[in-house]
């Protein structure tokens, strides 16, 4: 009775949750000053097509109707809802008439590539070396903290920055990426275009795999350094056990607990890009996809980016609620 009521008020924070996010998400390109049905009709009569003003007043009130943007805010809100729940956010407005959904599908692959492969090796190589870093004071776990002190406050563009100075300018290591992959190439399952994907993404990726470690090291340190003053790891040592078994029995497991509920969090976020990071690249990512919409107010884009990046942070945080039962006896469905 307890697990399913506890089931039913998770469920129940979690509609609410996402609920709040895509009204919050509705909300707010509404505030930007551009209107992008005028932008769109003043891009095409730019062009030098000639219009009469009641051509242009028919094509203004079929674009509002097709991008859903016509009656009143709260009917435009009703909309949108509707087409949330059916995860259909109409064309987009600056790629008319191709789908938000199709261009989403285009470049959330490229991100979850980037992202997911990053997060987790900064999180394992992060959380590893700050244990052993934290559970073994010495000279070493202190150069390894301070290069961690060093490259967790510095942004991921910024890191970026450094590297594309260092390996493409200073040292010709890589090319300045265009893209995923080398120009000219078509995307394929061959070894040639798998080796250029890996090249353009190594610099991206390892500038938020130092970033991220820092805050991995600097996290799981501290909560070893408490940890293996615990009572129950005295009494670990008394017993005679050796510390490596002491570090991965009792240090280790207790020490993940609040690092898998941030890796959660984190794996939810990456489903809205890594914005500046993509654009200093250019790579096709959902990030790059957002600063594009943003640039053209592409208002359906906008919302379905966000949609998405509300949906799986809230679906993370309710999996972890699940979950963390399981990994830890302490924690009951209450």
């Amino acid at each position: 009775m307890n697990f399913l009521r506890y089931i039913i008020a998770r469920f129940i924070t979690y509609i609410l949750i996402i609920l709040i996010g895509i009204t919050i998400v509705f909300i707010a390109p509404r505030f930007t000053p551009r209107d992008p049905v005028l932008n769109l009709i003043a891009r095409i009569t730019s062009q030098g097509a000639f219009m009469d003003p009641e051509a242009v007043k028919s094509m203004q009130d079929s674009l509002l109707e097709t991008f859903g943007l016509k009656g009143t805010l709260f009917q435009q809100y009703i909309n949108f809802l509707k087409r949330a729940i059916k995860w259909d956010f109409g064309p987009s407005l600056s790629v008319f008439p191709t789908p938000v959904n199709q261009l989403i599908k285009q470049s959330l692959p490229w991100t979850i590539g980037l992202l997911l492969t990053t997060t987790i090796i900064s999180w394992i190589v992060g959380n590893l070396i700050g244990l052993v870093a934290g559970y073994k004071d010495n000279k070493l776990s202190k150069a390894l903290e301070a290069l961690a002190i060093i490259v967790y406050p510095i942004p991921y563009y910024i890191m970026a920055l450094i590297l594309i100075l260092l390996f493409v300018y200073l040292l010709p290591l890589f090319p300045m990426s265009v893209g995923g992959y080398s120009i000219g190439m078509k995307p394929s399952f061959s070894l040639r275009f798998i080796l250029s994907v890996l090249q353009n993404s190594f610099l991206p990726a390892l500038s938020m795999i130092i970033v991220g470690y820092g805050w991995w090291f600097i996290s799981m340190k501290a909560l070893t350094a408490t940890i293996k003053d615990s009572d129950y790891v005295f009494f670990a040592r008394a017993k005679g056990l050796t510390d490596n078994k002491i570090m991965r029995r009792y240090v280790l497991r207790n020490a993940l607990l609040p690092q898998m509920t941030q890796l959660a969090m984190v794996l939810g976020n990456i489903f809205g890009g890594a914005l500046l990071t993509e654009m200093l690249f250019t790579y096709p990512g959902i990030g790059t996809l957002m600063y594009s919409a943003i640039s053209n107010s592409d208002f359906n884009l906008m919302m379905g980016i966000a949609t998405l990046s509300v949906t799986a942070v809230a679906t993370a945080g309710l999996l972890i609620d699940f979950i963390y039962p399981f990994i830890d006896p302490r924690i009951r469905y209450k």
